[in-house]
C-alpha cells in the first residue's frame, strides 16, 4: 500500500511571490514601529498552519558568512525569546569563554521558502546576535543598520533605498572551491557571456532557475542575463529599503549556490576566480527619500545631483582607502582591482568612465542614485550599508576628482596595504567600534597570513580554501 507519509508545506511559486510580497510590503509599511504586531500576525500564522515543520533562523558574522539553524516550528512558538547558540563557533563574536549568545527575531523579515530549494515545510526568519546580557552585539551590523537606518528616519525622515547588482560566475562540480586545484584552476561551466550564450546552456538553464527563485522570494527581478565573462551571471532586482536589500544580497547568493548545486555545479562569488577574465563584482546603488522626494536628485544640478548627493560622494571618496577592507574583504578580491578589465579601482566619480570607484548615473529623479562599483560580492552587505551611510553622511569631504590625472589616486592593490590603511583610521574606529574593528583586523589578517603576500598572476589554492565564504574548520585546523 502507498501511503504518503509526509504532508508538510510546498507552495508553487506564483503564491510564493504574491505571499513574500505582501510580506515585503508589510515590512516596508512597518519600518520605523514596533515589530509587536508583525509578530503576532505570523505567530498565528504558524500556530494555525500545521503543515511546516521548522523555522530556518539565519543570521550574518563579521565577515558576511550566512548561518542557518532550523528550529521546531512548536520550540520556536513556546521560547522565540530565548533561542541560544554558542558564539565561540562562529568568527568575530566570543571567545570560548564567553561563548553563549541568543538570537532575536526579526519578524518583519519573514519570508517563505521555495521546497525545491529549501526543502519542504520550512519557514524562514531573519534574526540578529544578541549578548548573554541582552544587548545588541557590536559584531552584528545587521542589528546596528537597522537602529542607524530607524535613527535617520525619525531625526531627519530619511528613507535609505538601495540595490545591488551581484555577479557570480558558474563552474563545473560540486565543492569547486573547496576542491580547488591550483594547477587547473576553475572549469568554466559555459563558454557564453554578454548577449550570445545560447538559450538551453548550462548558464542559462541555471539563470532561469535562480531567478524563479529569486522571483518566488519577492525580489520584483528587473533584467536576468549572461555578464560579460564567459559563465557569468547577474540578476537585477527591484531597489528597496537598504535593510531588505542587505538580506537580499544573503538570499540572493544563498538561492544561486543550492541552484547550481542541485544542477551539479558550483556558483562561486570569488571576486576574481580566473585570472584574464572579469572578475565578480557587487556594485551598490544608494538613494535617499525624504517626504517622497529623492533628495539626491536636481533637475538643475550637474547630472542632476543634488548637493546632498555630491558631499555624500565627496566624503565616500575622502576616506576610499579607510574603507576598502569592508567593500573588498578579501586576499582574491584585490585581484579584481586590475584596470585592464574595467576595475573601478580610481579614487573618483564619473558619469561614463568605468574605472571610477563611484558612477553617477544619468537618471531621472525616480531613479537618481550613487553607485559604488568598487564593492565585492563577498563583502558583508550590513557592515557595507552601514559604513557606508556613515561615512557618506557623517565623514569629512574633499572636492570630487572627474578627471584621470596622474595625481589619481587608487584603492589598495592588495590585502596587506588596506589592512593598514583601515587600522590606522580614527574615522573606522568611530564608527565600527573598536572591539569590533579588531576582530575584524584579526580575521582579515589570519586569512592573509595564510596566502602568498604577492597576488602573482595566477590564482593560489590558499586565497580560495581559505577564503571566509569558502572554509570549515577542517580546512583551518589543516595550519
Amino acid at each position: 500500500m502507498n501511503i504518503q507519509l509526509k504532508d508538510f508545506l510546498e507552495i508553487p511559486y506564483t503564491e510564493l511571490e504574491r505571499l513574500n510580497l505582501e510580506s515585503k510590503k508589510r515590512r516596508i509599511e512597518n519600518f520605523g514601529k514596533s515589530n509587536d504586531k508583525l509578530k503576532e500576525y505570523y505567530i498565528q500564522y504558524l500556530q494555525k498552519e500545521t503543515r511546516i515543520k521548522a523555522v530556518t533562523v539565519s543570521f550574518t558574522d563579521i565577515e558576511g558568512k550566512f548561518h542557518m539553524l532550523d528550529y521546531d516550528k512548536d520550540y520556536i512558538l513556546e521560547a522565540d525569546d530565548n533561542l541560544t547558540f554558542d558564539g565561540s563557533s562562529v568568527k568575530g563574536f566570543t571567545h570560548v569563554a564567553e561563548s553563549d549568545l541568543r538570537l532575536k527575531l526579526d519578524w518583519s523579515s519573514f519570508y517563505w521558502l521555495p521546497s525545491d530549494i529549501f526543502g519542504p515545510g520550512k519557514v524562514m526568519i531573519f534574526a540578529e546576535v544578541y549578548t548573554s546580557d541582552g544587548k545588541p552585539h557590536p559584531s552584528d551590523f545587521r542589528s546596528r543598520l537597522r537602529e542607524y537606518t530607524k535613527q535617520l528616519y525619525k531625526k531627519e525622515n530619511y528613507l535609505i533605498i538601495a540595490a545591488n547588482e551581484i555577479e557570480g560566475i558558474l563552474v563545473q562540480g560540486l565543492d569547486a572551491e573547496i576542491n580547488f586545484n591550483e594547477l587547473e584552476g576553475f572549469k568554466l561551466a559555459s563558454s557564453g557571456g554578454y548577449y550570445h550564450s545560447l538559450p538551453l546552456d548550462n548558464l542559462r538553464v541555471f539563470i532561469d532557475a535562480t531567478a524563479e527563485a529569486h522571483r518566488a522570494l519577492g525580489f520584483e527581478n528587473e533584467k536576468d542575463h549572461p555578464e560579460v565573462a564567459p559563465s557569468q551571471f547577474e540578476l537585477n532586482y527591484k531597489p528597496s529599503l537598504v535593510e531588505i536589500a542587505a538580506d537580499q544580497v544573503q538570499l540572493y547568493k544563498l538561492a544561486a549556490r543550492q541552484v547550481a548545486e542541485i544542477q551539479g555545479m558550483t556558483a562561486t562569488f570569488l571576486p576574481k576566480p580566473l585570472v584574464g577574465i572579469n572578475g565578480n563584482g557587487m556594485h551598490t546603488n544608494i538613494s535617499i527619500e525624504k517626504e517622497g522626494k529623492n533628495i539626491f536628485y536636481e533637475k538643475n544640478g550637474e547630472i542632476h545631483l543634488s548637493q546632498i548627493g555630491n558631499d555624500f560622494i565627496d566624503r565616500i571618496l575622502n576616506k576610499a582607502r579607510a574603507i576598502s577592507l569592508v567593500l573588498n574583504p578579501s586576499v582574491n578580491a584585490y585581484r579584481r582591482l586590475d584596470p585592464k578589465f574595467e576595475a573601478p579601482n580610481q579614487i573618483k566619480a564619473s558619469a561614463v568612465n568605468r574605472s571610477a570607484m563611484i558612477r553617477i548615473p544619468l537618471a531621472n529623479e525616480k531613479s537618481a542614485r550613487i553607485e559604488v562599483r568598487s564593492v565585492s560580492p563577498d563583502v558583508n552587505p550590513y557592515m557595507l550599508y552601514y559604513t557606508l551611510l556613515r561615512v557618506g553622511l557623517e565623514g569629512p569631504k574633499q572636492r570630487i576628482t572627474k578627471e584621470i590625472t596622474p595625481r589619481t589616486k587608487l584603492l589598495p592593490d592588495n590585502i596587506y596595504d588596506a589592512i593598514k590603511d583601515f587600522r590606522r583610521s580614527s574615522l573606522t574606529t568611530d564608527i565600527l567600534g573598536q572591539e569590533p574593528k579588531d576582530k575584524y583586523i584579526e580575521l582579515k589578517q589570519a586569512s592573509a597570513d595564510r596566502c602568498p603576500k604577492s597576488l602573482g598572476s595566477k590564482v593560489k589554492r590558499s586565497e580560495v580554501i581559505f577564503h571566509h565564504e569558502v572554509t570549515n574548520q577542517l580546512l583551518w585546523n589543516e595550519f
